[in-house]
């Protein structure tokens, strides 16, 4: 608005009270004195000179209509909050007090400037601005005539003095009624804390289940605070729960989702560190892969997309497979080596295709870090589980045959149809299936290569292709036919011990010459020809040969055994011989024994002890001995000197001494007879007289022959009958069987 006008244009405007001729305005001018007024009359810049008058020279009426022609104010002319609370609405007030607190800031600022081309005191411009204000003569934002259709000049005065003073003049009445409610403080907010509960135990819950819980607990009447104290109160209708029910699901929505679905508040709602991946800055120090079913089917099933994510450069490796297994992370890992080179970290979590024994060894063999993540946190590794969602809903939704991200977007999908066309069709026809597994792996490969020619946010706007090449790093490459043998099938857990018909595979045979039997090897299948496996040591640091399956290779097995044979007779010969010439050699310098004892008796110390004074030892058993023997002494017949008479008396001895050993072995048997039929007695004395023992198992006698056999080891005096009785049954084939049974399993099979 132009706010210094010359007399020509003054008259222009035609305004009231005032002349509409140059003349006039003159004339008007030098008798209001508007020249000498040192702030409102100026001399013109301008060709021809003259005197330009501010508009709050001219009178009142005139001045406000010519404010109500060219005023205009907007948003940008708001004045700034006077305190943080209007600053602020969002945390503390409603979006509706919100706008009308800012309505509010708006009418002060048109007052502010209404009145500064008025020559009106205070109370005159806000009644002159209020008139004109509910009049709508005024140019104000339409926005602030909605909100605050009409004002008095007491609120107008009230604004502008708490504005002034830094007051917030914005009111939220819902907001200072908040947490007051019955339902709120009832019991001491005992019944707000049972509402939330059941909300989060079932999100079904309505509010009449709410409420006939709540009266269940609590009874037909609630206790709230009043300001004499407590009061009791009769439980609020349907109305009053429903209200609560739907604020707390909205202020404690994440609290709620916690309890409800913890999955999705960790995917969703939990704090996630910022910057945890701030250290890797080069090509392959850090891959992380994962793996999903791709929200699209093909001809021949629904296939699952394996992704690798280089962290540093966003680059990206992709590959289609029809089942999660291991063999899917090896060709993964083997496309992206051959197009990137070794990583130094690979990370992952704890599916079963990534922690298989196979994709461990690969990876170690490879000599790649690999970190898991914990069990259900996909947070850490959200860069890979992010490029996997940025694939499904920018690729997989193209594609023919797209069933959905989830199953409401499948049933959308397929809710467009008719059911009549719907009916008798397979999935195939019904989403438009045309690409097979292949197939889809080729327009894969052509979307990741497009990938990476487009700006990537965590990289500043840069594509992975340009941070990948700005790199210095060389990559570390590994030869594409190494690279093959260590993706090779590792069968039934890979290791196996050579036998004399070869190493066993699968229930094949297959030969290698080269390895004696008795080795341990790992061996490797190559998928594309099975009558062929090679052999490693078991770490796979050393290739030990190659095996052939006659069977499976063509090749006649006689034939392959007899050159087996010869190979390995060739190869053993040889070592025998060595060994045989080396064992001639060492027993020219005499017999083992005599060799060894000679070494010990060198290395044993020249040492003789002296000898100790003793004492004599006598026992009564003892000296009864000596007794017997000085009998023995004396009755001791002169050996005869005539050799018939002394082998008479030597056959003689001989006859005595045997008919004495069977009368004594007679004896022995009769007492273990006796001793087993009194064992047999002891063991059925408690039966009843009807009742017919069964007889002693094979077990139950060994371990009570052993318990007898360690008696006698540790020195206990056991009957003569029960030593007799316990050699008789070692002798017998019960004991040998059970003696195996008992090495097997230790003591612990005399206690089963």
């Amino acid at each position: 608005m132009k706010e210094w006008l010359t007399a020509r244009e003054i008259a222009a405007e035609n305004l009231p009270h005032i002349p509409s001729t140059v003349r006039g305005i003159l004339d008007l001018a030098s008798r209001e004195s508007w020249n000498d007024h040192p702030a409102f009359a100026r001399p013109r810049s301008g060709r021809g000179g003259g005197t330009e008058y501010h508009i709050r020279l001219l009178p009142a009426l005139a001045s406000l209509e010519y404010q109500r022609r060219y005023r205009r104010l907007g948003l940008v002319d708001l004045p700034t909050a006077a305190n943080d609370e209007e600053a602020v609405p969002a945390s503390m007030l409603s979006a509706r007090a919100s706008l009308e607190r800012d309505a509010r800031l708006a009418i002060i600022k048109h007052f502010d400037s209404f009145r500064s081309g008025l020559r009106l005191n205070q109370q005159g411009a806000m009644q002159a601005f209020v008139d004109r204000y509910n009049a709508r003569t005024l140019h104000i934002e339409d926005w602030v005539l909605e909100l605050v259709e009409t004002i008095s000049k007491g609120s107008l005065k009230r604004w502008i003095q708490k504005h002034r003073r830094g007051a917030p003049i914005g009111v939220d009445r819902a907001l200072a009624r908040k947490g007051t409610g019955i339902l709120d403080t009832a019991n001491g907010g005992a019944v707000r804390a049972t509402i939330l509960a059941l909300l989060a135990d079932n999100q079904h819950f309505t509010a009449e289940h709410i409420r006939d819980v709540v009266e269940s607990e609590f009874g037909k009447t609630l206790t709230v605070p009043g300001k004499a104290g407590d009061k009791t109160v009769p439980l609020p209708p349907i109305r009053a729960f429903q209200r609560v029910s739907k604020e707390l699901r909205s202020s404690q929505e994440v609290t709620l989702m916690r309890v409800q679905n913890p999955d999705r508040f960790r995917s969703t709602m939990a704090p996630r560190g910022i910057g945890t991946l701030s250290y890797v800055s080069e090509p392959n120090q850090l891959w992380q892969i994962d793996a999903s079913p791709v929200d699209a089917l093909c001809t021949d099933g629904r296939h699952a997309i394996y992704v690798c994510l280089d962290i540093a450069t966003r680059r990206m490796v992709l590959s289609v497979s029809r089942t999660p297994r291991a063999s899917a992370v090896a060709l993964l890992i083997r496309k992206a080596i051959l197009a990137w080179g070794i990583a130094d970290k690979i990370k992952t979590d704890n599916g079963s295709d990534f922690t298989a024994r196979d994709t461990q060894r690969l990876f170690t063999f490879l000599g790649i870090e690999v970190e898991l993540s914990d069990a259900y946190t996909p947070t850490q590794k959200a860069h890979v589980e992010r490029a996997i969602g940025d694939f499904q809903k920018d690729f997989a939704t193209m594609l023919p045959g797209f069933v959905g991200h989830n199953v409401a977007d499948r049933k959308a999908i397929e809710e467009r149809r008719s059911f009549a066309a719907r009916l008798g069709t397979t999935d195939e026809e019904a989403f438009g299936v045309a690409l097979t597994g292949e197939e889809l792996q080729r327009e894969v490969d052509r979307w990741a290569a497009l990938h990476e020619h487009e700006a990537h946010s965590g990289l500043k706007g840069e594509t992975p292709f340009a941070v990948a090449a700005r790199s210095t790093k060389p990559p570390r490459t590994v030869d594409e036919r190494a690279l093959d043998v260590l993706l090779m099938t590792v069968p039934q857990g890979g290791t196996r011990r050579v036998t004399s018909s070869g190493i066993r595979v699968e229930g094949n045979h297959y030969m290698a010459p080269s390895i004696l039997p008795g080795t341990e090897v790992l061996v490797r299948m190559d998928s594309a020809d099975l009558g062929v496996v090679y052999a490693f040591t078991p770490d796979g640091e050393s290739f030990l040969g190659a095996g052939i399956c006659p069977a499976l290779s063509g090749i006649d097995p006689a034939e392959a055994m007899r050159a087996l044979k010869a190979m390995q007779n060739e190869i053993t010969s040889r070592g025998a011989a060595a060994i045989k010439a080396e064992i001639r050699r060492l027993k020219k310098g005499g017999a083992w024994h005599e060799r060894i004892l000679g070494v010990r008796e060198a290395r044993a110390p020249n040492v003789v002890a002296l000898p100790k004074r003793g004492e004599a030892h006598v026992t009564p058993q003892i000296a009864a001995a000596l007794e017997a023997m000085d009998a023995a002494d004396d009755r001791r017949a002169p050996v005869p000197t005539d050799p018939r008479v002394a082998e008479m008396q030597r056959r003689l001895i001989a006859e005595a001494e045997a008919e004495e050993k069977a009368a004594l072995w007679e004896r022995g048997r009769e007492r273990s007879r006796r001793r087993e039929a009194e064992i047999e007695a002891e063991r059925t004395a408690h039966l009843p007289e009807t009742v017919k023992p069964l007889p002693e198992s094979a077990k139950a006698k060994y371990v009570r022959m052993e318990l007898l056999r360690r008696r006698i080891e540790a020195g206990e005096q056991v009957e003569i009958e029960d030593a007799i009785l316990l050699g008789r049954y070692q002798e017998t084939a019960d004991f040998k069987g059970q003696r195996d049974m008992h090495e097997a399993y230790g003591d612990a099979y005399l206690a089963l």
